[in-house]
């Protein structure tokens, strides 16, 4: 039995997963480990180059359309490491990131469940170095201004090992039965945030998430920077109402107060970024934004969950 599975999951880009799998192998050397990647909606050709290219990693095709827990899942069902590496496609390792997080949690106590990495740049920045607690008012002044989510999250930068509250999905190491009693990811979270709700439902059972600042990963989210994709229009709607599930905590009140918050805001969103459409030189920013915010204003508030949310309006961008 190896000492981890590594789980990614891949949406037909190989020109992410290939750099990804090369590092896992050239700088995982002292522990044991199974790889398994998702092929999520690839195409024949893709499959048939990847299998060929790896042919030590456990391909888990996945041919309908499943959120990023979902995905997950279905590798991590089939795991049998005592810990599971989850980690995105669009990373790079130039350093042993599995070796050293293994290390790492096994000098710690029983009760520490998690140990993630830092997530850099391609320039070194940091981006993600352990994540404060977060609740519905927190969500709420960070849509106001009142807070910023980026300058919350630098105040949890710290050296060396230390406890976090939340992790981010993007790259984690947990022990595989902790997960599996909680029961994977929770699949009623399409696309965010799934994460967090991991996070969460493992401080309040009593386990704590760590962060090891010694050891960084290269994550390349947003490199393509200047244009969005219209897939944003189907994710964000989904995210969401994910957010409005996770973080009413099952308080029906509180459910009904966040979709009216998020319907409200975001129709004056949809608003800001039509006439920014007009007025600033970045039309087609604004315009996927724009429909992204007018897509939530005319689901939240429906009974349809973020899977059947996002499958409405990603089915009809292939349409």
């Amino acid at each position: 039995m190896p000492d981890v599975s590594v789980v990614i999951v891949c949406m037909n880009k190989l020109q992410n997963l290939y750099p990804c799998l090369g590092s896992i192998r050239e700088y995982t050397r002292k522990v044991s480990y199974e790889v398994f990647v998702v092929a999520y909606l690839f195409t024949e050709e893709n499959l048939a180059k990847l299998k060929a290219d790896f042919p030590w990693v456990k391909v888990v095709e996945s041919n309908e359309i499943r959120g990023f827990s979902e995905n997950n899942n279905l590798a991590l069902r089939q795991a049998q490491g005592k810990y599971c590496f989850v980690v995105n496609d669009d990373t790079e390792m130039k350093m042993p990131v599995i070796d050293s997080l293994v290390e790492t949690i096994e000098s710690l106590p029983e009760d520490v469940a998690i140990v993630s990495p830092v997530l850099v740049g391609p320039d070194g920045a940091v981006q993600v170095c352990g994540k404060p607690y977060e609740d519905w008012k927190t969500i709420i002044q960070y849509d106001l201004h009142i807070k910023n989510r980026r300058t919350e999250e630098t105040k949890t930068i710290q050296k060396g090992i230390f406890q976090t509250y939340n992790i981010i999905g993007a790259a984690f190491l947990i022990k595989k039965d902790v997960f599996k009693k909680k029961g994977w990811f929770d699949e009623r979270y399409f696309f965010c945030p799934e994460d967090i709700a991991l996070s969460d439902g493992l401080n309040k059972s009593g386990f704590r998430c760590f962060v090891n600042a010694d050891v960084s990963i290269i994550h390349y989210e947003g490199m393509s920077g200047k244009s969005l994709s219209m897939t944003l229009t189907a994710t964000r709607p989904a995210h969401a109402k994910g957010d409005t599930i996770f973080y009413s905590q099952g308080k029906p009140l509180l459910y009904v107060f966040l979709s009216l918050w998020y319907w409200f805001h975001a129709f004056c969103q949809f608003v800001v970024h039509r006439v920014k459409g007009m007025m600033k030189p970045r039309p087609n920013v604004d315009y996927v934004l724009s429909v992204g915010d007018w897509n939530v204003f005319k689901s939240i508030l429906t009974r349809q969950t973020p899977k059947e949310i996002f499958t409405k309006y990603f089915t009809a961008l292939k349409g």
